[in-house]
C-alpha cells in the first residue's frame, strides 16, 4: 500500500493518543510524546510498529502523543490513521491485524 497524504487519528484527552503517519524514506521511525514513556515507550512503539507492519506500509514516519491509552486503542488509532494515509477503509480485513 501507498501513503497518498498525511492520515490523523485520535485526541489529546486523557486515556487517548493521538497518531498521524505520513510518507516515510527510511523505514518505520516513531516520534512519540508521553509522560509514561520511560515506563511504557518500548510497548507503544511496538504496538505503533506492528500495526503498520501489519497493515503492509513500510517507509512510515509516525508522531504519536500519547495521554495514558490502552493498547487496543493504540492499535485503533494507528490503524485509523493508516486507513486515512492510505485513502481505504476496507484493506486490510480487520481479522488479519
Amino acid at each position: 500500500m501507498e501513503i497518498k497524504k498525511t492520515g490523523v487519528a485520535g485526541t489529546l484527552e486523557s486515556s487517548d493518543i493521538q497518531v498521524m503517519i505520513s510518507k516515510g524514506s527510511n523505514g518505520i521511525e516513531i516520534e512519540l510524546d508521553s509522560e509514561v514513556k520511560k515506563a511504557y515507550g518500548d510497548q507503544i512503539e511496538k504496538v505503533i510498529t506492528e500495526t503498520i507492519k501489519n497493515y503492509g506500509l513500510n517507509d512510515v514516519k509516525v508522531k504519536a502523543v500519547d495521554k495514558g491509552a490502552l493498547d487496543c486503542v493504540i492499535k485503533a488509532r494507528t490503524l485509523a490513521a493508516a486507513q486515512r494515509a492510505t485513502e481505504t477503509s476496507d484493506q486490510p480485513d480487520l481479522e488479519v491485524l
